[in-house]
């Protein structure tokens, strides 16, 4: 078919029993795909008995959300790969307003649905909710969402426009762009991995969308706690290989150098929270960076540069000093 829907799954079997359900009932124009990152709960077995109309893909180990996918989407042929989280409720009619945004503009590298809570459906979500930004520092917010922060939705960001990012719980990617940019970089794992390959197709000349038409809901940290402190580690280093990746080299030291001591602030807070393995997290985070540099070299040197990506779609101050300094909650309160 023209569009497939690959939900990447490693240990979500009460996911995929609770959502897979919609995906099937309001996805009749594509074909779906479970990519398995070889699970242990019996999720194929239950796949292969309750849903025989999804075909499964069995990775051989487990790469994370960024290899994960790399590897299954080899095998899928279709002009747009949608990348689906599998704690994800899809709604009627969610799929045809974004394949037709996709359909008008073929330098749309990749676009998103209205992201709202699944446990909260007045309110956007944290993941993705309107759109997603950075700041001028690589801070990553979004319409509806800066930082703990979620906006009830009252219909102000109901309007379809480009934005930074697009969040991957539900993400439709062109393929032939998707394999042009080299995929997303698997030495994330989980979590930024988005938010680079977004960056690399502004890059690269592409543009990335928010589609008010379509709407879905997300759980969220369905794989890894906010509670896990893998996750603070792969959140902070991911974000430094993020700017080390994409910023040009006159922005590149001094907002490299910003980032460490805010993140030596972030640490000193986890500390005062009794979250001293949050802390030793960020640690840990900037030593990994620091030390596989060579590496995020080369991954630099390969990064296609037609245009700097670094545009009018970046916020050009501090989302931390907005937010946390002058008390700004809302996207609508920002100078963008």
């Amino acid at each position: 078919m023209k569009t497939a829907v690959v939900i990447l799954n490693y240990n979500g079997k009460h996911f995929l029993e609770q959502f897979l359900p919609s995906v099937v009932q309001y996805t009749t124009e594509a074909q779906i795909i479970v990519a398995d990152n070889l699970s242990t709960d019996g999720s194929v077995e239950m796949l292969q008995q309750k849903f025989p109309q999804v075909q499964i893909i069995e990775n051989t180990h487990n790469e994370g959300y960024a290899g994960g996918y790399n590897s299954s989407l080899k095998q899928v042929q279709a002009e747009y790969y949608v990348l689906l989280n599998s704690d994800v409720e899809v709604t009627p009619q969610w799929l045809s307003p974004l394949i037709q945004l996709m359909d008008s503009n073929p330098t749309i590298a990749a676009c998103q649905p209205k992201l709202k809570q699944f446990h909260q459906k007045t309110h956007f979500e944290y993941a993705g909710a309107a759109g997603g930004f950075i700041d001028i520092l690589g801070y990553p917010f979004c319409r509806g969402r800066i930082f703990q922060e979620m906006e009830a939705d009252t219909d102000q960001y109901n309007d379809t426009r480009p934005v930074f990012w697009a969040s991957g719980a539900c993400m439709v990617v062109r393929s032939s762009i998707f394999w042009e940019l080299n995929g997303l970089d698997a030495a994330f794992f989980a979590h930024m991995e988005e938010i680079d390959f977004c960056w690399r197709a502004h890059n690269s000349g592409y543009q990335i969308y928010y589609c008010a038409e379509s709407t879905v809901y997300h759980v969220g940290a369905g794989t890894l706690s906010n509670s896990n402190p893998q996750k603070t580690f792969l959140n902070f280093r991911n974000s430094l290989a993020t700017l080390y990746k994409n910023l040009h080299t006159f922005r590149l030291i001094y907002t490299i150098f910003i980032r460490l001591v805010l993140d030596g602030v972030a640490g000193a807070i986890f500390l005062l929270q009794k979250k001293p393995t949050h802390c030793w997290a960020i640690v840990r985070a900037h030593f990994d960076f620091y030390k596989k540099i060579p590496f995020w070299m080369k991954q630099r040197q390969n990064v296609i540069r037609k245009k700097d990506g670094f545009d009018l779609l970046v916020y050009q101050s501090s989302i931390v000093w907005m937010h946390f300094v002058r008390k700004k909650k809302k996207f609508s309160e920002l100078q963008f």
